[in-house]
């Protein structure tokens, strides 16, 4: 079941204040009556305006995979969807740019109120590329507003990332400064107690295995339960790929139920 939603119309309880900041346009997918989701996943794109309609279908996909779960794919802050929903705030230039501390807050304001509606559900953040770095940001600085997170393909050591982009594609504004936040820097807010997986494809040119595996080994050293994969022959977006759903599946499994 499939439900277009900007989340202020969604989860707010009575009217919304005049004051209250507009909040992200989103895509539900799943199961809607909120008092029976036990699992809640909520997708981050990438940086590409192409990205967006995939993470609709991976949303779509994993609501089927996970029976009584419920997926929201948010829009992030300034991207448009082919629908013509579009997201308040400024998107930046893709080019490293969209991981300040004022868009980490955007999306968290969208979970906080996913957390308030779905009060029985363990929410899983799931992040692509920039959005995977888009996460694990939040919950390093927010770190009570995900039980769990996934990240595919992500930038996450992002200086070093930027310098190499900047070599492989110069002229793109990868070495201009930036003032998005480095994961490895705000990972020291990062609860012990959150689940999370990595999986990036080992032939992916642009978010290098080793990105990855070195935020996954920072997590290991905070006491993080991780799950890191480097899924063979793989290049580019993995949200179609069965190997990541399974990794969704065994965090969903692993978290203990809410207090009803």
């Amino acid at each position: 079941m499939r439900f277009s939603i900007a989340l202020i119309a969604l989860l707010t309880v009575g009217a919304a204040s005049a004051k209250d900041p507009p909040q992200l346009q989103a895509q539900q997918y799943g199961e809607p009556r909120a008092s029976r989701v036990r699992t809640l996943a909520v997708v981050l794109h990438g940086d590409a305006d192409a990205s967006v309609a995939p993470a609709y279908r991976f949303a779509e996909a994993t609501a089927k995979a996970m029976p009584g779960s419920s997926a929201i794919a948010l829009l992030r802050p300034g991207y448009a969807d082919a629908a013509g929903k579009r997201s308040p705030g400024e998107r930046g230039l893709a080019n490293g740019d969209g991981y300040t501390r004022a868009r980490v807050g955007e999306v968290a304001r969208s979970l906080i109120a996913l957390r308030k509606r779905y009060r029985r559900a363990n929410l899983i953040l799931i992040g692509d590329g920039g959005g995977a770095a888009l996460a694990a940001n939040l919950v390093g600085i927010y770190p009570t507003l995900a039980d769990g997170i996934v990240l595919l393909s992500c930038p996450c050591a992002l200086p070093e990332w930027r310098r190499a982009m900047a070599k492989r594609l110069p002229g793109q504004g990868y070495e201009q400064p930036v003032t998005s936040l480095d994961p490895l820097q705000t990972i020291g807010g990062v609860p012990p107690s959150i689940r999370a997986a990595l999986l990036v494809g080992a032939d992916d040119q642009t978010t290098l295995p080793r990105y990855s595996r070195t935020y996954a080994e920072a997590l290991a050293l905070r006491g993080v339960a991780v799950d890191f994969r480097i899924l063979p022959g793989r290049n580019g977006s993995l949200l179609s790929e069965a190997e990541v759903t399974e990794a969704i599946k065994r965090l969903a499994a692993s978290l203990p139920a809410k207090r009803k």
